[in-house]
């Protein structure tokens, strides 16, 4: 049986002692993708900023690959996000360094010094997106595609236990919002869980998962049909 990567048991999430979600009980296991779906102001980027440590967990229990989000102390968060990749939805890559300059400077800020085995995983994942020709490309030079995928290939070089991508086809036009979810599937299908934040009802529908909604402050699984 698939071990659980994220497991939330009765929690409410506030923003400024203000109720976003409440009550959410949610188990994820290895390997799953998970859909969040729901109007712009309904929770999305507060469950997902929740996850990754950027609001405090205070009502509830909380686990996401092995630490304990309620009694998540600042410096644990680093180390918490080198077994989590982040995508979201405006890139955040540096302007003023190429695309493996971008990779390296990760690299080295979660504790990487070899240099050739850096350049061997900076390799690997650009390949796993389609970009390795485009390494010495600064990001002014690329599309929004190619800059989301650069993204999701900074996202993965740690060997992340968990991808979230917190509307990572906003920005993007419908064909290459669908070859971005396309990316995010491939690699789901190597065996990395990945939950994805998302008012893109065209993307769900080309690309059927598991389907949360956030609505009236409360968070709900729906079937694909009615989505």
């Amino acid at each position: 049986m698939s071990a659980a990567v994220l497991s939330l048991k009765n929690v409410t999430i506030y923003q400024e002692n203000k109720v976003i979600l409440s009550q959410i009980n949610l188990e994820v296991k290895e390997g799953e993708f998970l859909y969040i779906i729901g109007k712009t102001g309904t929770g999305k980027s507060s469950f997902m900023k929740t996850l990754y440590g950027d609001l405090q967990l205070t009502v509830g229990e909380g686990n996401i690959v092995g630490y304990d989000l309620a009694k998540l102390r600042e410096d644990d968060i680093p180390f918490l996000r080198r077994k989590i990749g982040i995508v979201f939805q405006d890139f955040q890559l540096l302007p003023d360094r190429n695309v493996n300059e971008n990779m390296l400077f990760v690299l080295k800020a979660t504790g990487w010094t070899d240099k050739t085995s850096m350049q061997v995983k900076i390799d690997d994942v650009l390949t796993l997106v389609g970009l390795r020709s485009i390494a010495n490309k600064m990001p002014h030079q690329l599309s929004g595609g190619e800059q989301q995928r650069v993204a999701i290939a900074r996202a993965l070089l740690n060997d992340p236990e968990l991808i979230l991508a917190d509307e990572p086809t906003g920005n993007l036009d419908p064909q290459t919002s669908a070859e971005i979810l396309g990316v995010l599937k491939k690699i789901n299908d190597n065996g990395k869980t990945v939950i994805m934040a998302t008012h893109d009802y065209a993307v769900i529908m080309k690309f059927p998962a598991k389907t949360l909604k956030c609505e009236d402050n409360t968070i709900f699984e729906v079937v694909q049909k009615t989505v």
